[in-house]
């Protein structure tokens, strides 16, 4: 009972105070030191729009480590699914992307009040040790942000190249954000392209959507063994060797794809409120070329492709076994691209392309008929293909 009036809190909360945008016409007011330390004029604003086992962290990071002028934000939105996840109305309405929207929107000014109500525990006095992967941002594990845990301890700590800080000070992040000229963030909780139009139409931001996409059948693999419980339906079915087409885990699967694909026709048949602000990128064109595709995105961006973020890539694409565990970002990226092709029944790869053959169509993936096709990499499953 108790958690059922949270709940209901956390919707009044959103419905009467955080997402003005969908309710009243109104966004969140914009506040004038919003643009007092950086000009915005020179201000970009990139919305890494993927979907969970894409490579969205790998990617994420030629953006994090673009050096000391962007500051990058990883899943900000994991507090909010976290929280309304049991709240089937909502979760399941319209609301919700419109939500995203608006935290998004707020965090892209910098502002962090609206995604604070839905870090739990509440943060005090806007500092929380909570928020969701916080070592992912670089410029929340340098000074002044990174704060020590007690007096007397050095203020950044590395050891084995995790940043070790106290509590995040939501001030001292957002007055960290204000002085960055770039921004930029990773969210695989954004599933409709179209719900982002008041976001990037927004006058006060300057935002760039890039999505990216994976082979379907390389996102179910990685799934099962990143979410071992979540898919342990599909891991029986891939030892009994019989699926059920109609079973609700396969119709997920479909509704997954029909979005990522809806939102791809959308972004590429270039609407007006998106001309010059989409961006589509195969997972596997960067895995194979990481650098070009690396720059191809900064200059999409319109934000200067750094040394730093040159020096990254050198390093982390050419990796050892060890060093690419499911949530690394050091990877063998050539190599990771391919792993799956011999880690999946071909009966599973038959569901796969029946049930997301449009998607996979539409951002060349090659069907395989047989399974000796299948674990030959020798064959390329991946077509020739510009998005533009």
């Amino acid at each position: 009972l108790r958690n059922y009036w949270k709940i209901v809190d956390v919707l009044l909360a959103v419905l009467t105070g955080l997402s003005l945008s969908i309710y009243s016409g109104h966004n969140f007011p914009v506040r004038s030191q919003h643009f007092s330390t950086v000009s915005s004029g020179g201000r970009k604003h990139v919305l890494l729009m993927a979907s969970t086992r894409t490579g969205s962290s790998f990617v994420g990071e030629f953006f994090n480590q673009h050096g000391e002028t962007m500051f990058y934000l990883f899943e900000p939105l994991w507090h909010v699914e976290r929280l309304l996840a049991t709240a089937a109305e909502v979760n399941n309405s319209t609301a919700l992307p419109g939500i995203y929207g608006d935290i998004l929107q707020a965090l892209f000014l910098c502002d962090f009040s609206p995604l604070e109500k839905f870090i739990s525990p509440s943060p005090q006095n806007h500092v929380t040790p909570n928020l969701f992967r916080r070592e992912s941002s670089l410029a929340l594990c340098e000074e002044p942000v990174c704060t020590p845990w007690m007096d007397g301890l050095i203020d950044l700590v590395i050891i084995f190249t995790i940043r070790q800080c106290g509590p995040l000070n939501l001030t001292l992040a957002s007055e960290s954000c204000l002085s960055k000229q770039h921004h930029a963030i990773k969210a695989v909780r954004v599933r409709q392209l179209d719900t982002l139009q008041p976001l990037v139409e927004d006058p006060h931001l300057n935002v760039a959507v890039i999505q990216l996409v994976r082979d379907p059948r390389a996102i179910l693999v990685s799934r099962m063994v990143a979410f071992p419980s979540k898919y342990q339906t599909w891991k029986t079915w891939a030892q009994d060797g019989q699926v059920p087409e109609n079973d609700e885990e396969v119709k997920r699967l479909k509704g997954n794809c029909d979005q990522v694909r809806i939102s791809a026709e959308l972004g590429l048949s270039k609407p007006q409120w998106l001309k010059g602000r989409y961006m589509l990128v195969r997972y596997e064109d960067i895995a194979r070329y990481p650098m070009q595709k690396a720059e191809e995105m900064y200059k999409f961006a319109g934000i200067p492709f750094s040394s730093r973020a040159r020096e990254w890539i050198l390093r982390n694409t050419q990796t050892t076994e060890e060093a690419s565990g499911i949530y690394s970002t050091q990877k063998n990226s050539s190599e990771q691209a391919e792993k799956w092709r011999t880690s999946i029944p071909f009966t599973l790869v038959q569901v796969v392309q029946k049930v997301c053959g449009p998607a996979m169509k539409l951002f060349g993936y090659r069907f395989v008929d047989d399974e000796k096709t299948l674990s030959n990499r020798s064959i390329s499953l991946l077509e020739d293909k510009q998005f533009s």
